[in-house]
């Protein structure tokens, strides 16, 4: 079937350009059908050249009346032209002059006399309208032009690849294939959205006769993109509907003890959450659930009642975090929560030694540790659990999709949380981890203060020493964060081995130490343990403290370098300073001159503390692709899908595709088998799905 062939063997393309674009991640006809246009030039206009416009784009067509050819000597080495290609183009109304340089090899494909369509932006030089490089075609070489006096795609390119080849080769393709496209959308769904078939919209999307064409032929990819992912998740949360899990019975009076021994009540958000996570814990099949808050809401207590209650039912738990500093912190905190139940609570991380690792496998196995602690190390394919119940990711966007996946494997379809304090709007959430079931922690504890962020130029250097100075002075400690290491010669940047030097002799009398990931864990835990006990005032750090530092007294941090950190890391850093109730500040301290993309994102921060503001702008900035490539396993990327900008149609898309698994969640019937063979076809569908009874 054409469809599925290597482009190598479409006219003109052969084995070089087809390495070239795979670059761009084409290999066969399908992916070449699917790597759509970004834009379109209206290049239908023909105007008359005495009506041509400086620096407008416009076509014209005329007749050549003079061409040059002028070879530049090669001893000329002032210059790297070698030769240059002109003509001069009459239509009666007036004379255009057009030139290229190193294009001597048009010189024979332009004969006087002949006619040529040119499109390009014009210029006057001395008096006289001119072409510098025009898009150029013979009239007689093509009257079905894909380049001129049409509306034209304009392609993502790369070296190699000029926009005329890849729209001829794309003909070439659409004609080779187009008898045999099968739509994947069914009938029913497109006739109740009013969308074109699969024909119509490829010739929509790549060679449209008017922009509403194109819009219609946009849109139908926009949902069937969308669509897709929908089908997927709404098949995987199929799939863990159809397990079996233990069923762990909550005990109120456990519930009543657990708290009872904290200090502070739980807010009306944390309590909605609680109620909804121990509900799942009774049901048949496994809880699948993302528990979202802002930094600092308290994501970590509210979980802890699930570990408690799996304890309580004689089965062990898991919790996974990114760093070892965050599995100390919460093995502490577990320590204080669960006070006098006797659960056994132990870290794996690591830097342990191989001895203390060995003996935590054991133990895990033997079923001697209730609640295992720990990073990467908890994944290992060696480490076995008596019987695992519940799994539990901390920071879950610090892990891979794969990553993530490994934990609940551990056990026989353990009950699964994933928390996450990069927070997206609940009707992204929903469709990006549909199945999931969501939670969402609104509010932050009582007597939190939200950050008063600061953004300023270097001139106001001294001015944020001076303030930090007076927080210190007050009795509390703070943070200055460097982007790197060490020195860079292609980063101007300071380095924090260089500036800590600085900052010593800065802040004296108060105590300062540096913290990064280079060091090794006993240090690190020595540094933070001395940050706690406030034998350290200041500390300097790079990104490592963005998870797992808690330090109520820390209250002010300076930010170098903020341009360097995208939106959700600043907003993380900044959640460092917002554990109690004294007023922190925030200060991001840039570079005088940023470019304007840098100075939407600092402004960003500095205008919102809202999480979910946060990475709605975000995603503004990044885009989909960069912003959602990464967040859920086994989703298709999105290539013309924004689902913040096409949240209506996305909001559609997950309708069908619900109604769809609802009424078919094997994809058997008749109507369903094109949805089924384009999974086939562009997914794995052999794993993690309901696709197979």
């Amino acid at each position: 079937m054409p469809y599925t062939e290597s482009i190598r063997y479409l006219k003109g393309v052969g084995p070089k350009k087809e390495e070239v674009f795979k670059r761009i991640g084409v290999s066969t006809i399908a992916d070449l059908l699917r790597y759509f246009p970004f834009r379109y030039e209206d290049r239908r206009n023909v105007k008359k050249i005495q009506d041509l416009k400086e620096d407008e784009f416009a076509v014209i067509k005329g007749k050549v009346v003079a061409r040059r050819l002028k070879k530049i000597p090669y001893y000329v080495k002032a210059t790297r032209v070698r030769d240059i290609l002109e003509i001069a183009v009459s239509d009666r109304s007036g004379i255009l002059l057009c030139t290229w340089f190193n294009q001597g090899y048009l010189y024979d494909s332009i004969q006087p006399d002949g006619t040529v369509i040119i499109y390009g932006k014009p210029k006057k030089y001395e008096g006289k309208m001119k072409m510098i490089a025009p898009e150029f075609e013979t009239f007689e070489e093509d009257n079905e032009s894909l380049n001129l006096g049409r509306i034209v795609s304009i392609y993502p390119t790369t070296r190699s690849l000029t926009q005329r080849f890849i729209r001829k080769t794309v003909s070439a393709a659409f004609g080779a294939a187009k008898t045999k496209l099968v739509d994947p959308l069914p009938f029913d769904i497109r006739d109740k959205k009013n969308l074109p078939n699969i024909v119509k919209s490829m010739e929509g999307m790549h060679f449209p006769l008017s922009f509403e064409d194109a819009r219609l032929a946009r849109e139908r990819f926009i949902f069937e993109e969308l669509f897709f992912s929908q089908i997927l998740v709404y098949l995987r949360k199929a799939k863990h509907r159809m397990q079996k899990s233990i069923v762990l019975k909550v005990s109120e009076q456990l519930i009543s003890k657990l708290k009872s021994n904290l200090n502070f009540s739980l807010t009306a958000s944390q309590n909605t959450v609680l109620r909804e996570i121990l509900a799942d814990l009774e049901k048949p099949y496994p809880m699948h659930r993302l528990l979202q808050g802002d930094v600092g809401c308290g994501k970590t207590v509210v979980s802890a009642f699930a570990f408690g209650v799996c304890v309580s039912c004689g089965y062990q738990a898991a919790f996974m975090v990114p760093t070892e500093i965050l599995a100390y912190q919460h093995k502490e905190t577990f320590e204080k929560f669960f006070n006098g139940l006797g659960y056994r609570i132990e870290v794996l991380v690591s830097s342990l030694s191989a001895k203390e690792i060995e003996k935590i496998h054991k133990d895990l196995k033997e079923g001697l540790i209730d609640i295992i602690v720990g990073t990467h190390a908890l994944i290992e394919a060696k480490l076995e659990f008596k019987n695992l119940a519940f799994t539990a990711i901390d920071e879950q966007h610090k892990f891979g999709v794969a990553q993530r996946a490994l934990l609940p494997q551990k056990g026989n379809n353990p009950h699964y949380l994933v928390m996450s304090a990069t927070p997206i709007p609940r009707s992204l959430a929903l469709s990006l981890y549909g199945d999931l079931d969501l939670s969402i922690i609104k509010d932050l504890p009582q007597g939190r203060i939200i950050p008063k962020t600061i953004w300023i130029k270097e001139e106001k250097r001294s001015w944020a020493y001076d303030f930090m100075k007076t927080k210190l002075k007050e009795g509390r400690q703070g943070y200055i964060i460097y982007p790197v290491i060490e020195e860079s010669e292609d980063e101007d940047l300071k380095s924090l081995e260089l500036m800590s030097k600085e900052l010593k002799k800065e802040f004296v009398p108060y105590q300062t130490a540096i913290f990064h990931g280079k060091l090794k864990s006993e240090e690190k835990l020595t540094v933070i343990k001395k940050f706690q006990q406030k034998e350290i005032n200041l500390l300097i750090s790079t990104t490592v403290i963005e998870v797992g530092v808690n330090i109520e007294n820390a209250t002010v941090m300076l930010v170098e370098n903020p341009e360097r950190f995208g939106l959700a890391q600043l907003h993380q850093l900044r959640g460092r300073i917002q554990r109690a109730n004294f007023e922190p500040t925030f200060i991001i301290l840039s570079k005088d001159e940023l470019p304007e993309d840098v100075t939407v994102r600092l402004k960003a921060i500095e205008a919102s503390s809202d999480g979910f503001k946060i990475a709605e702008e975000d995603l503004n900035l990044r885009g989909p692709g960069d912003f959602f490539g990464h967040m859920q396993h086994g989703l298709p990327d999105l290539k013309i899908a924004n689902p913040l900008r096409d949240l209506e149609i996305l909001k559609e898309a997950r309708s069908f595709a619900y109604n769809v698994i609802k009424e078919d969640p094997y994809l058997e019937k008749k109507n369903h088998k094109p949805i089924r063979d384009h999974l086939d076809f562009w997914f794995d569908t052999n794993t993690d799905l309901a696709l197979s009874k």
